[in-house]
């Protein structure tokens, strides 16, 4: 019976062949292939959350990939209490998504090809989620990340979408090559791939350190844990797309809009924060990884916000948001507080696949404008969209009552009780929550409010979007509510022994951080309210008066601008170098001086081989004179 389980991947891996195979015939029909495998996903993903909700654990192994020596590589699947949660995530998103795609992807030449790809990446996704061994979760690692830039580049004739995917495939390979090295050096310890052969082991190697400079006389003693928790961790940064590995998410915006919402806010980027929970036992083995985990996140988490706030794509400002509260939920984990980080991933899922959906409707309507500063006054032309927005913007804020108050307040709360460096980093994340609530809401009231700058050629045919786009939105509103409701933090718990339960603490310390965070996402809504809409020359001011810090935010901390300066263009240089020097003067200088030696060699016999008898009489007389001259002279 639970070898049922292994349909909730192979349904999405079945349409994508089927589309893959016969697109080119189905065409505009792709999506009656594609939504009915995804939902039927989702509807075996309930029996699993049926049968673990219970207490059962299930690991269901599949077959033996392959044996090599002390190697070996089996494919199965795990599904516990994250398992299921994850799953739950990424089928619920996933069909909506794919509903969403029917109205918004109407009419697109791609239309097959685009459904072909985001069942090709649920698949993936489910399959990595469900991974039982480190081999495992590498392959589909690699998977989503294929189909990343596949859907990146899904309008590949914009050169634009080729240089984003194009950066997006390189960045995370960086990501991924530590990754590898984690896993590599988790076999070499341990002598298993394996989660569980691994995490029954902790204790033989938990106190062991290897010396890192001993090859050159060195002596820096460094834990193994350590070692692979760092390494295992970059895989993470890349994915997750954090500082500094962070550059290619807002560039990930290139692609369709239903892409950027079930891949770049909901799902595949959230693997990173999902890896470091599923290690758990890896990671609480080496406070020092631990400490970098949730720098790390918290460097994310403040970067994240502070390049939101000024930004003018509709898109890119809720991108950037993405990278912020993917910093809190890695600041959540960094610290120890599994199931708060997990918590808010979760709900984030749901409000941040909202935002984007609804940025979809109103770039679909203004015939795909991306600048918030030539919409306004849309609110009464777009209402469903707006008050989905509005509801998606709240659970951004954190407003009480919404999935966002929750999860966002038993995150900061377990932060702060881990003390030390927790408090320092909940009162970053106090801050950073204002800065949400804040450019959260210049969106909702530039975008929807005020006098409308739309084009006026479009704007007397604007209206609501079809209802294949609209009915995802009004679901995703309700997820942003409930969410918040149903116990979220109760059923991971038991997936983290020994973690906090969510930040469910008693006292004045949980009083003081809801009180504090409700706060600060009140007076952000006041101050984008007073400043966008009472004031609607402020921010112009305040853009002269700090032009500074203005233009470090709008330019995204000149972080590219960086990496152009000195990884870019020096690489460029040193490969153009190399080129001239190595390739035209040593590799084509070699052939063609073969050839230039062949074609002399052939003039020479053209030459001596002319056909003309008196040119070969003089050839003899020559010789023989040269002949008779060395008989008498030597």
């Amino acid at each position: 019976m639970v070898y049922v389980y292994a349909l909730i991947p192979l349904l999405p891996l079945l349409a994508f062949v089927v589309l893959s195979l016969g697109g080119h015939v189905i065409k505009e029909r792709a999506h009656w292939i594609a939504v009915p495998a995804v939902v039927l996903s989702f509807l075996f993903s309930l029996m699993a959350l049926s049968e673990v909700a219970s207490g059962t654990v299930l690991h269901i192994p599949l077959y033996t990939w392959a044996n090599s020596g002390d190697l070996t590589i089996t494919l199965g699947l795990f599904i516990d209490q994250l398992t299921v949660a994850m799953l739950m995530l990424v089928t619920i998103v996933s069909s909506l998504v794919h509903i969403y795609t029917i109205g918004y992807m109407h009419g697109e030449p791609g239309y097959a090809r685009f459904f072909s790809n985001i069942a090709l990446f649920t698949f993936s996704m489910l399959m990595l989620v469900m991974s039982d061994n480190f081999l495992q979760i590498f392959v589909f690692w690699e998977a989503v990340g294929l189909c990343s830039y596949l859907l990146i580049g899904h309008w590949y004739e914009r050169a634009s979408a080729r240089a984003a995917a194009t950066k997006a495939f390189l960045v995370n390979r960086i990501g991924d090559f530590g990754f590898m090295l984690g896993i590599l050096l988790v076999f070499v310890t341990f002598g298993s791939l394996n989660y569980q052969d691994v995490f029954t082991q902790l204790d033989q190697v938990a106190g062991e350190t290897v010396n890192i400079l001993g090859a050159i006389g060195g002596n820096w003693e460094i834990s193994v844990m350590t070692m692979i928790c760092l390494f295992l961790f970059v895989g993470a940064v890349g994915k997750s797309a954090q500082v500094p590995l962070h550059v290619w998410l807002p560039d990930a915006m290139e692609g369709p809009t239903p892409i950027s919402a079930l891949i770049h806010a909901a799902t595949m980027v959230t693997a990173g924060v999902f890896m470091v929970a599923r290690l758990a036992p890896l990671f609480n083995l080496s406070p020092v990884a631990l400490d970098v985990v949730a720098v790390v996140g918290g460097v994310t988490m403040v970067l994240g916000a502070t390049i939101a706030l000024t930004q003018t794509d509709i898109k890119r400002v809720v991108a950037y948001s993405t990278l912020s509260q993917l910093g809190y939920m890695m600041m959540a984990c960094g610290l120890g507080a599994y199931v708060s980080g997990m918590y808010h991933l979760l709900t984030h899922g749901a409000f941040k696949a909202l935002l984007f959906l609804g940025c979809g409707a109103v770039i679909i309507a203004l015939h795909h404008e991306q600048d918030f500063r030539k919409m306004g006054g849309l609110k009464d032309k777009l209402p469903v969209t707006y008050w989905t927005f509005v509801i998606g913007s709240l659970a951004l804020a954190g407003f009480p009552l919404t999935a966002g108050f929750f999860s966002k307040d038993a995150l900061l709360l377990s932060a702060w009780m881990s003390g030390g460096l927790g408090q320092v980093l909940t009162v970053l994340g106090l801050i950073t929550a204002l800065m949400t609530a804040f450019y959260s809401f210049r969106l909702v009231f530039v975008t929807f409010w005020g006098e409308s700058r739309v084009d006026p050629a479009h704007a007397s045919h604007i209206h609501e979007p079809p209802k294949t786009m609209t009915v995802p939105l009004l679901i995703l509103a309700v997820l942003s509510i409930l969410a918040g409701y149903i116990g979220i933090p109760e059923f991971l718990a038991p997936a983290f022994p020994g973690s906090e339960g969510g930040g469910h603490h008693e006292g004045a310390a949980a009083t003081g951080i809801m009180i504090a965070a409700t706060a600060m996402g009140l007076l952000g809504i006041a101050g984008a309210y007073f400043v966008y809409v009472k004031s609607p020359g402020l921010p112009d001011r305040l853009a002269g008066q700090w032009q500074s810090l203005y233009q470090l935010s709008l330019n995204k901390w000149f972080v590219d601008e960086a990496y152009d300066r000195t990884i870019v263009t020096p690489t460029l240089k040193v490969a153009d170098s190399l080129w001239k020097r190595v390739d035209v003067a040593v590799i084509d200088g070699a052939v063609n001086g073969v050839a230039r030696a062949v074609a002399w060699g052939g003039w020479v016999t053209r030459v001596l081989q002319s056909g003309q008898a008196q040119n070969y009489a003089l050839a003899m007389t020559v010789g023989a004179v040269v002949i008779l001259g060395a008989l008498i002279f030597f």
